[in-house]
């Protein structure tokens, strides 16, 4: 499990997979989220703005299980 660290109280789900390196851009995002199933602490969610906090799994797939940490 990959761990992504964040210094704000929450991280959209489109920024979170820059972070995570899953995409290279934000703009890709919306693309992404339609084309790839992401699981949310055990709910499937596509919003790009879904707020993620410190705790959240985020598991991607085809890219692996995150978890969200503070920093």
């Amino acid at each position: 499990m990959k761990e992504v660290a964040i210094r704000t109280e929450y991280i959209p789900l489109g920024q979170f997979l820059k972070l995570s390196d899953c995409i290279s851009t934000g703009g890709q995002a919306k693309f992404f989220l339609q084309e790839n199933k992401i699981t949310i602490n055990g709910e499937t969610d596509n919003r790009r703005g879904r707020k993620l906090y410190v705790g959240d799994r985020v598991e991607v797939e085809g890219f692996g299980v995150f978890t969200v940490t503070g920093s």
